[in-house]
């Protein structure tokens, strides 16, 4: 038998299961619409309202940026507050439920468990059970920041911990050293730069999350949003939403260039 008799007939990629993907897809999107009543009707015909709110809302009132600076630098002391709490007690978790650190799995796997229900909880439940503990004000969104932040960088951290190369960790054990020798110059330098990358972007979450976190009550500038659209002074909320979005720009910018270092 020649070669080009063995040679079997390349086989035409099925579309099938492309096909089947995509009406799958098509069908839950116009389920989902469906059942929410978010159609394509009601998108057009509130088109005229969004117009309108746009043309209420430019120029900003830039005369209010006297009233709102100081709480917009209390949403950046909160941010810089709440990610740094929760950064640190996030340390020793993450490498508690880190599977190849802590080999019993009757201690790593509660780390997560208390990781991925802390996680379930959004930031702004966390500020509205603490606001009625608390009453009004920065603290329950420094300790909602808190909780948020730790439950993000210890989940990232200990998945970067899991994927470090086990081959440093194997040759300190062979040399005889004990666990926080082993912590300290085997996993540490393998994950901070990580680290801080996950920290750094913690930060910036929270910048976005702590102008929210005033809507129930947490401090910040978030308190001076709703008093201006419950006031409907769109151009003051206009005024606050480009204030945010400058800071968060700023430190977007100054993040990034940290990580480019530092990775």
């Amino acid at each position: 038998m020649s070669s080009e008799q063995g040679l079997k007939p390349l086989r035409k990629p099925s579309h099938t299961k492309s096909y089947m993907s995509t009406l799958l897809i098509i069908v839950l999107l116009w389920w989902s619409a469906v059942k929410t009543n978010a159609t394509i009707d009601q998108l057009i015909i509130g088109l005229p309202e969004m117009g309108k709110l746009l043309v209420e809302m430019v120029p900003p009132d830039w005369s209010y940026i006297d009233v709102v600076w100081k709480p917009m630098m209390q949403t950046v002391q909160m941010a810089v507050i709440g990610t740094t709490v929760g950064g640190i007690v996030a340390i020793p978790v993450a490498l508690l439920a880190a599977g190849n650190v802590t080999r019993s799995p009757w201690i790593y796997h509660p780390a997560r468990i208390i990781l991925n229900l802390i996680r379930t909880i959004p930031e702004l439940l966390f500020a509205a059970l603490f606001v009625a503990i608390f009453g009004i004000g920065a603290m329950p969104g420094i300790l909602a920041l808190s909780f948020f932040s730790f439950g993000l960088i210890a989940k990232l951290t200990f998945e970067s911990i899991e994927a470090i190369d086990p081959g440093p960790l194997e040759a300190m054990t062979a040399v005889g050293a004990n666990k926080w020798q082993w912590i300290h110059f085997g996993v540490v330098p393998q994950v901070a730069a990580q680290y801080m990358a996950y920290f750094l972007y913690t930060f910036e979450v929270n910048i976005r999350a702590a102008a929210v976190l005033g809507l129930v009550g947490a401090g910040g500038i978030g308190l001076f949003l709703d008093r201006t659209l419950q006031q409907f002074r769109y151009d003051r909320a206009s005024l606050i939403i480009v204030l945010t979005l400058a800071i968060v720009l700023i430190i977007d910018y100054v993040s990034t260039k940290v990580r480019e270092r530092l990775l």
